[in-house]
């Protein structure tokens, strides 16, 4: 179980850059987006290939898996969105809202009860995002963003709980990154002619970051996203990644000086996020333990 938990906090860790590199990379959420799965679906087919994985599973098993590839797909768009019309702290705070999400969904989705304390630290969670928001407003459209987005990633999470009890993460990963590819492909013509770019060709630097980007914040920290689903519930999975915009802000206020449009507010609104993970984290490993 301790295995399981440092797991998660690797991966926690290896999702702070993932909004560094969405600031970093200069294409637009779409094309940023359809780039990092094409590249993860090839490493994972390298991948899944040299391990000769996959040989068993049907046609209809590759398609339920792909179907929540989309999802995680869609977060993405939604996530860089949010990222490219405010800055890397909203965005990745906005991710937050990932376990309110889970807790109002999974009940719903598994025709189950709320659960009281899963509902009381997300209101934390909410109060400490509710205290960020407060510092400045002007953010408002890439905090919309950021909120669908984060309904998008704790839809993911609760479907991919359920395929990790029976496949092999690679697998799932491999799978789910072909049909958001895919799905993407398919819209791009409808997408670029909303959103029309002078090109849809990464330059030399923005192919090595969507390399990095792929290679550790995909497919690194999304099999080892799946494999600590196997063991640790969807919501303190959810609420633990709440700490993922502590690394990321850190990264920002050090390389892209977003600490001058902060104040008082924004640190405290941390604090009650990180008091619900340790709450939480705290309640799931005493609970596994017993």
């Amino acid at each position: 179980m301790k295995n399981s938990y440092l797991l998660l906090h690797l991966a926690v860790f290896l999702a702070g850059f993932t909004g560094v590199f969405g600031k970093l990379i200069t294409l637009n959420e779409g094309l940023l987006t359809l780039y990092r799965v094409i590249f993860s679906a090839l490493i994972l087919f390298v991948l899944t290939r040299f391990l000769k994985l996959g040989g068993q599973t049907t046609n209809n098993e590759k398609k339920s898996i792909g179907k929540v590839g989309i999802l995680i797909t869609i977060h993405w768009v939604f996530f860089y969105a949010s990222i490219k019309y405010s800055n890397i702290s909203i965005g990745v705070i906005c991710y937050c809202l990932t376990s309110f999400f889970t807790a109002v969904f999974k009940p719903i989705i598994d025709r189950s009860k709320f659960k009281f304390t899963e509902l009381f630290l997300s209101a934390l969670t909410l109060a400490g995002i509710s205290l960020i928001f407060h510092f400045d407003a002007s953010y408002q459209f890439g905090i919309i963003l950021g909120v669908i987005s984060s309904a998008f990633a704790a839809l993911y999470t609760i479907y991919n709980e359920r395929l990790v009890q029976f496949y092999d993460s690679r697998l799932i990963n491999y799978y789910q990154m072909t049909a958001g590819s895919l799905f993407l492909i398919i819209l791009l013509p409808f997408y670029l002619y909303f959103f029309p770019v002078k090109t849809i060709v990464p330059d030399a630097l923005d192919t090595v970051y969507l390399i990095l980007l792929s290679l550790f914040c995909t497919v690194g920290l999304y099999v080892a996203f799946a494999e600590v689903l196997k063991k640790i519930p969807a919501f303190t999975v959810n609420l633990t990644f709440n700490l993922e915009p502590i690394y990321a802000i850190v990264i920002a206020f050090l390389f892209f000086n977003e600490s001058k449009s902060v104040n008082t507010s924004f640190y405290v609104g941390i604090l009650f996020i990180i008091s619900s993970v340790a709450l939480q984290s705290y309640a799931s490993y005493q609970s596994k333990s017993v």
